[in-house]
């Protein structure tokens, strides 16, 4: 930082980005853009404020402080979203290995059963007539044993490649972004000269500007801003009691299902959040929803210790399979076809066919501590509110604890949810707070919204990528509310 800016970074400077062999000389305040000749030919002929560079370095001077602050964040951020994309890659890898080891031990267990077969064929024959079996046996084996090799494992490894090639562009982008502006963010108070000066802060400007949409683009740490907000009444002339929005679930046509746990159903929304479907469930307590693929949801069942699919089609709504478990059904999350299910106390992972995979987490301190969950879109972090010690936990894969969040703003915890792009949005049922916390789970980046915002009770929150809004259903009255976010 303290040594002297060097003669190829002032020469650097003074290239024009796009065309490399020319020099930068007039500035374009209609494009904010600054242009060599070839520019001004191309691209800016009839653009009205194109003044020479000595002219346009002459006017309002930079604010530098101002700058420097700016381009300071910027390079933080790109950082998180660096060390964002090399945990991705990690945990692909982690995955990648976790999926070849079971399918490894399937295949162990096929093989072990067929020895077995065999050995149970042949125990009552002479020795001599073994040998052909046994023979034959040892070419099964190995024939498929070079299939498993061929076909599972080869297929999983291209696969873990091409998105694992996705993510390191990603990491490379961020990298070179950041090697682009720290390099301007240290030219700059060495320079001298008003016109090198003027060129400096303005490439370093449009690199923010460009660092900024990559960062939206690529970083789940990218924060919502509401810029409206809407009321919708979901009680229905026959509902018996006053609506109790214990989940939303937004289907990718941009309808909504929510589960009315105190009226025992599940209401179908159409694009204007209009009631026009319902299923009854008489036998119990609705708790969490969760989507498993565009038409098919997963629904837990409090008391009766069970998982209800639905399916939806032509804005209908049919009951499906059910899964019975040994506990209660307090929340439920799925994310490639892993089911995660909260039973109050402790978390499962379950295949979707309902095996135990198993316990991830547990924690028997009170009556509540693992309410509601949800998932990294890669899998890689979950997410839990611990409403009776007022707490989101952020839990790695293997079950690790990688953060314990608290917050004034955030008390009793329950509605939870993660957005495609990995933005985790949690409620506080009695601070009456929608928040938005950082993928790492360690800090808030906003309240999104408050009782000022008319939130009363908000027991769950979801996003809806179809509409660009965030839907938070509630426990105290008939209503759901839709902010408009960006």
């Amino acid at each position: 930082m303290k040594w002297p800016l060097s003669q190829k970074m002032e020469t650097s400077l003074l290239i024009c980005i796009i065309h490399k062999c020319e020099q930068i000389t007039m500035y374009c305040a209609d494009h904010s853009q600054l242009c060599c000749c070839k520019c001004v030919e191309l691209n800016h002929r009839l653009c009205v404020q194109v003044t020479p560079l000595p002219q346009a370095a002459g006017g309002k001077s930079t604010n530098f402080k101002n700058l420097s602050v700016s381009t300071e964040n910027t390079l933080s951020q790109l950082k998180q979203c660096q060390t964002y994309q090399e945990d991705r890659i990690k945990s692909l890898k982690v995955s990648y290995k976790e999926h070849e080891r079971l399918i490894v031990d399937g295949m162990r267990v096929n093989i072990v059963s067929y020895l077995r077969e065999c050995e149970t064929s042949t125990v009552n024959t002479t020795h001599k007539h073994m040998q052909y079996p046994i023979s034959e046996m040892r070419e099964e084996i190995k024939y498929l044993l070079a299939d498993f090799e061929k076909s599972t494992i080869k297929e999983k490894k291209e696969e873990l490649n091409l998105k694992q090639a996705a993510l390191k562009v990603v990491r490379n982008s961020c990298i070179r972004l950041h090697y682009e502006l720290f390099h301007l963010h240290v030219a700059i108070p060495k320079v001298l000269g008003k016109e090198i000066s003027f060129i400096a802060s303005k490439k370093c400007l449009e690199n923010i500007q460009q660092s900024n949409i990559f960062i939206k683009e690529n970083f789940p740490n990218h924060v919502f801003t509401v810029n409206g907000k809407s009321v919708h009444n979901v009680k229905m002339p026959s509902d018996l009691h006053i609506c109790r929005i214990k989940a939303v679930c937004a289907l990718p046509n941009g309808q909504l299902l929510v589960a009315d746990s105190n009226n025992k159903r599940v209401k179908l929304l159409n694009q204007q959040y209009q009631v026009v479907s319902h299923l009854d469930f008489r036998d119990g307590i609705i708790q969490d929803m969760c989507l498993i693929t565009p038409t098919e949801v997963a629904v837990a069942m409090w008391s009766n210790y069970e998982v209800q699919f639905i399916t939806v089609s032509q804005s209908q709504i049919a009951k499906g399979r059910k899964l019975k478990l040994q506990h209660y059904c307090a929340g439920i999350a799925h994310n490639q076809g892993d089911l995660y299910i909260c039973s109050g106390t402790a978390l499962y992972k379950f295949t979707l066919s309902g095996e135990l995979v198993c316990r991830l987490y547990e924690d028997s301190s009170a009556d509540l501590t693992v309410m509601k969950c949800a998932v990294s879109p890669t899998g890689d972090r979950l997410y839990i509110t611990n409403p009776d010690q007022n707490k989101l936990l952020t839990l790695a894969r293997d079950d690790t604890l990688l953060a314990t969040y608290t917050d004034p703003a955030l008390v009793d915890p329950h509605g939870l949810h993660v957005t495609p792009a990995g933005q985790v949005l949690v409620c506080g049922w009695v601070s009456q707070t929608v928040l938005q916390v950082g993928w790492e789970g360690k800090s808030k980046l906003a309240n999104l919204a408050t009782q000022e915002d008319g939130v009363l009770g908000p027991c769950s929150v979801c996003y809806c990528s179809t509409t660009s809004s965030i839907i938070v259903g509630q426990y105290r009255n008939n209503n759901i509310l839709v902010f408009r976010v960006e």
